[in-house]
């Protein structure tokens, strides 16, 4: 009969595994974090653990590893990438999360000895022994959040914002992010239920959500959905909806289509992935809501009649949201920026077509890169003299002046609002096709 495993153990090697998928396989944390097996058996508090663990790691990935290699005597071979990983989520216990040393320290070396890297024992357990000891003191010597940022990342920010922006933006992604909530305009529950605070935006914020989610008041009821507060902006700069038809491009999960069925508005909803639309499906079943939902490549479809109203948050790289997805920041590449950034321009014209007279666009991506979203609106006004920008005032957006560029265009980063919690970093810019003379 085999012997029951460590506590713990079990949680530790998935978040190795989670570990491995974010960084050697380049996929997406909270996909994979919703596929592991090895959490289908674990108690609600252990996968919060894992959560928590894999995110902090992957939030102070460079600061750990700097500290590691400044610990060990000759660098580590490429083949002991598994140690190392190992030596992150035992130092990421030890600094970031608070766990007792002796816990993190034979948490750690279990988990080398599960994963067959005895070879490594020594090595983990003496790195991580020394780094208990002196891993705050070194840590309050280094500049995390410049070296807990990549190098490519880091250049274009300081180029784009200045440094001072762009340390005030790595500093954000450090912390763990509150809980921002969009509540459906129906009364049925309020910010003091839910223990929240209302933003001037009008969103609710949880500054430091506890336990699960779903057990929050008005869950059940379809009351509110999580959305970030930047995210919610887009979808107001439309103006009033209700009664009107809108076209919402590249609708999954379905946040900003729930924004805009509550104000009243009757939604196409266009989607590629059949996998996300089947999500965006299920979010309107638990909310009680009903949209036309269409599975196609918005760059290539088009309706039978051109609209007046059109929100497209596109595609992108995602840099906006690295406050609450970290593994983007070592996922992604310069080139997917560029990768993505023709395929938003090519969805940006498909969707320009489907604007009558007078109709209004909103055109939103949750990335810091100016290439998906300042350059690509300019390049297309230059495409197309019939569209015009329509530049938003503070006072639709909850009075936040300090988003809006000079263009008019919406401009939010984790660096706003900092001393409530940050946004996500957002782009939207509101486009017009001028009424024919």
């Amino acid at each position: 009969m085999r012997s029951a495993r460590p506590a713990g153990l079990d949680a530790r090697l998935a978040a190795h595994d989670l570990l491995v998928d974010a960084l050697e396989r380049r996929l997406a944390l909270d996909a994979r974090f919703a596929a592991h097996p090895g959490l289908d058996d674990v108690s609600a508090r252990d996968r919060a653990f894992v959560r928590n663990l894999v995110t902090s790691c992957l939030r102070w990935l460079g600061v750990l590893d700097r500290l590691i290699d400044d610990t060990i005597e000759r660098p580590l071979p490429a083949r002991a990438r598994g140690a190392r990983h190992v030596l992150r989520l035992g130092l990421t216990q030890l600094l970031i999360l608070d766990t007792p040393p002796h816990a993190a320290v034979d948490g750690a070396v279990k988990q080398a000895e599960a994963r067959r890297m005895g070879a490594y024992k020594g090595l983990i357990n003496a790195v991580l022994r020394r780094l208990a000891r002196e891993g705050r003191d070194r840590l309050a010597a280094l500049d995390p959040p410049r070296i807990a940022t990549p190098d490519w990342l880091w250049r274009r920010w300081c180029a784009t914002y200045g440094e001072d922006t762009a340390r005030a933006i790595a500093a954000a992604h450090l912390a763990e992010p509150p809980l921002d909530l969009t509540v459906a305009d129906d009364g049925a529950v309020s910010a003091e239920m839910l223990g929240a605070a209302v933003l001037p935006t009008g969103a609710l914020r949880i500054a430091r959500p506890r336990g699960r989610i779903d057990r929050l008041p008005g869950y059940d009821e379809g009351s509110w959905w999580v959305q970030d507060a930047a995210a919610a902006l887009p979808a107001r700069l439309l103006g009033p909806v209700d009664g009107r038809t809108v076209i919402d491009a590249c609708a999954a999960p379905g946040g900003k289509t729930l924004q805009l069925l509550a104000a009243g508005a009757r939604v196409v909803a266009v989607e590629r992935s059949a996998a996300r639309l089947g999500t965006l499906r299920a979010n309107l079943a638990r909310f009680g809501r009903d949209a036309t939902l269409i599975e196609a490549d918005a760059a290539t479809w088009a309706p039978s009649a051109q609209a007046d109203a059109v929100l497209l948050d596109a595609p992108c790289s995602g840099t906006g949201t690295l406050r609450r997805n970290p593994d983007i920041a070592w996922s992604k590449r310069p080139e997917d920026v560029d990768r993505l950034a023709g395929y938003q321009a090519r969805l940006l014209d498909a969707a320009l077509r489907w604007l009558a007279p007078g109709g209004t666009l909103v055109y939103a991506v949750c990335s810091l890169e100016p290439e998906e979203g300042p350059v690509i609106v300019a390049d297309a006004l230059v495409r197309d003299a019939t569209i015009e920008r329509v530049p938003v005032a503070a006072a639709e957006i909850g009075g936040l002046a300090e988003a809006i560029t000079a263009e008019g265009d919406v401009r939010t980063t984790p660096a706003l609002w900092s001393d409530i919690g940050g946004l996500d970093g957002f782009y939207a810019a509101r486009l017009r096709r001028r009424r024919e003379s």
